[in-house]
């Protein structure tokens, strides 16, 4: 059963990874503004998620709760690939939400990595913005809230 668990935790591993790979090219290509509101977006995404009982399952459909990892990703995987820029900026915020808490405390080193990966692009973007600007950006954009 070990080895079963461990096949699993590392084809998750490689899936995360790769997505991952299609984040940082986006990221990349990312503009100062549209940084910022990633910024804010990705802030509140992580708030959302923490407050949920399981935060890793966090915009998985209920009846998928016992599935072996949640649908976050995939979802926001989904919306990067949109035409609109508001949806594909909810969607690398969904992701990075939700693979921040998948990969928290996984006893896997692949995925441990992954999580430092996935914290220094949070960070990145925190330190983009400054608290004023994201309340700003809030005050200006009530939808996003």
């Amino acid at each position: 059963m070990r080895m079963l668990t461990r096949l699993i935790a590392l084809t998750r591993g490689v899936q995360l990874r790769r997505q991952f790979k299609e984040i940082e090219k986006v990221l990349e290509q990312l503009n100062p503004t549209a940084t910022r509101q990633l910024a804010a977006l990705a802030m509140r995404e992580y708030s959302n998620a923490t407050k949920c009982e399981y935060p890793h399952l966090y915009a998985t459909p209920p009846d998928e709760k016992y599935a072996p990892w949640g649908t976050g990703t995939a979802i926001g995987m989904e919306r990067m690939k949109s035409d609109s820029l508001q949806v594909r900026m909810r969607g690398l915020a969904l992701w990075l939400a939700v693979s921040y808490h998948e990969t928290k405390d996984s006893p896997y080193a692949d995925q441990q990595e992954l999580h430092r990966q996935v914290m220094r692009t949070l960070r990145t973007l925190r330190e983009s913005v400054q608290a004023k600007d994201v309340s700003q950006y809030f005050a200006d954009h009530p939808q996003a809230a």
